[in-house]
């Protein structure tokens, strides 16, 4: 028996959707043409698969800073902090997290990934309560497991399902720490922030929010859902990425917690992984200060996600409940999803394939990140492709009217 025969099922599965056309797990581009449009051999296709919200990964700033700090510094760390020592980059951008989240300490991790595995893993332990939103990204779940804390799951985005969890925990031993996100990477929608801090006053516990995909994106500053709900002061501890608005990768934790500092020996995602390149922790620098001078930048995101998201509504097609720059389409069955990705892709539009057990509800998305930088002739086209695949596949429905 081989090593790899347990997941006999996935490798099935996977042949199955290969067979429908091209492989939405294994796509190649061939050259990056600008933030939104890519060339896959003679193809020039529009991108609504990345993460790129503010489209810095070509800001001229941040990769002439990117390419100088390479020249000074080098290409790499080859090391962890805790090994090798800490570059001035390193410093100067917790420094510039801590002073942007108005927090007194910040601690960078080399993928968000790794920020959620560290932090959670080391916040809590054995005997502890670790209380997760359902719908929880898989690095939640995983730094869930490396810390050993009870995991208790209250409903999606249900303050009061919460409520009552927390209310169960009354007199038992233990310390208790919610953990929700800004913005859910599946459907875009935001969690009750404000609800939710309601009840972390009252029964007594610690509040994380993981605002990878909010930071940059919601908020005046651009600090995310804490700052747009204006309960910031509540939230012990935010968790964010590098790779979304800031265009690079990387992940932090701020806080203003007493003896922060000892996550760095007590976190082995930290000291175990090698730190973050010069040339990255550059390019996220001066992205950090784009996000907090460039409020317009953020309007734009918001008019072009809401533009994709009315359009798509138009059309009939059942998206998330609010408009994000994650606008996520719901499809009947697998069928239909692998037509209508295949589809788009061969009218020149590549979004992500998203499937079960990896989406809310088990049915497949259609997965689309909007852009700042996305012009308005492309969320056009975009919505002129969904139509043309939509209709030959017979995917269109009339929205219903509501009565007079």
């Amino acid at each position: 028996m081989g090593l790899l025969d347990r997941h006999r099922g996935y490798k099935d599965a996977y042949d199955h959707i290969r067979a429908h056309g091209a492989d939405p797990f294994n796509v190649r581009f061939d050259e990056m043409l600008s933030p939104t449009e890519g060339r896959m051999g003679a193809r020039r296709v529009i991108i609504m698969g990345a993460n790129n919200y503010l489209g810095l990964t070509f800001d001229p700033d941040c990769v002439e800073d990117s390419v100088k700090a390479v020249r000074a510094w080098g290409t790499g760390t080859t090391g962890s902090r805790i090994a090798n020592g800490s570059l001035d980059a390193h410093l100067k951008m917790e420094q510039a997290l801590a002073r942007f989240f108005g927090r007194r300490h910040a601690m960078l991790f080399t993928t968000g990934y790794q920020a959620n595995l560290g932090v959670l893993s080391a916040l809590v332990g054995r005997g502890d309560h670790l209380i997760l939103d359902a719908d929880s990204h898989a690095s939640i779940y995983d730094g869930a497991r490396l810390g050993h804390a009870e995991v208790i799951r209250f409903r999606h985005n249900d303050p009061d399902d919460l409520y009552k969890r927390l209310r169960r925990l009354e007199g038992v031993p233990g310390e208790r720490l919610i953990v929700v996100e800004g913005v859910y990477s599946m459907l875009g929608d935001t969690a009750p922030l404000k609800e939710i801090a309601a009840v972390k006053r009252e029964l007594g516990a610690h509040l994380l929010v993981d605002e990878a995909h909010s930071m940059g994106v919601l908020g005046e500053r651009g600090r995310g859902l804490a700052e747009l709900a204006g309960v910031e002061a509540d939230v012990d501890f935010i968790v964010g990425t590098m790779s979304k608005s800031l265009g690079a990768i990387g992940g932090f934790c701020v806080s203003d917690a007493e003896d922060f500092d000892l996550l760095r020996v007590v976190s082995r995602p930290y000291m175990f992984t090698a730190s973050l390149p010069p040339g990255v922790v550059a390019s996220t620098l001066t992205a950090l200060g784009r996000v907090e001078q460039d409020a317009p930048l953020r309007a734009k995101l918001a008019a072009n996600a809401m533009r994709l998201y009315d359009g798509l509504n138009a059309m009939g097609f059942e998206t998330g409940p609010q408009p994000t720059p994650i606008v996520a389409v719901a499809m009947p069955d697998l069928a239909s999803a692998l037509a209508m990705w295949n589809g788009l892709l061969e009218a020149g539009v590549y979004l992500n394939l998203a499937l079960p057990p990896a989406t809310p509800d088990s049915r497949p998305l259609l997965r689309s990140s909007v852009s700042a930088v996305h012009t308005l002739e492309q969320i056009d086209a975009v919505l002129s492709a969904f139509a043309a695949v939509g209709e030959r596949l017979g995917l269109m429905h009339t929205p219903q009217r509501a009565s007079a």
